[in-house]
């Protein structure tokens, strides 16, 4: 019965700790194995960028800008981010998918003013 609280102590410190340190590696290492060369990245720092290169097993090139390629640490990858035009999250098969059709109206501003400047009179 002594034993117990300390029993409730180990519990809470893997409950707290080493599960979700745990489960943080296990998403890192599925994002590491999810990189190749033209899939779109966001780096440690809010960077957007495309991976342009993967020679070194410890860093990365990502392309910023057009003919602007930064190498990083392979682990500064946050998140890999789908590819422009893909449909993001799982499809069902069997499921459509709908674009979303384009506003073709514009607001109208029907208060009054002097003209197309829309300054209240």
């Amino acid at each position: 019965m002594e034993l117990f609280p300390l029993l409730l102590l180990v519990l809470a410190f893997v409950a707290l700790v080493v599960l979700p340190a745990r489960a943080r590696k296990r998403q890192q290492t599925q994002t590491q194995s999810a990189l190749a060369i033209g899939v779109p990245v966001t780096m440690a720092g809010g960077v957007y960028g495309t991976v342009a290169g993967l020679d070194d097993p410890a860093t990365i090139q990502v392309q910023i800008a057009p003919g602007v390629v930064v190498t990083y640490a392979r682990q500064a990858v946050l998140q890999v981010r789908p590819v422009a035009g893909e449909v993001p999250g799982p499809v069902v098969s069997g499921e459509t998918v709908v674009e979303p059709a384009p506003d073709e109206t514009t607001p109208r501003d029907d208060r009054p003013g002097d003209g197309s400047t829309g300054k209240t009179l």
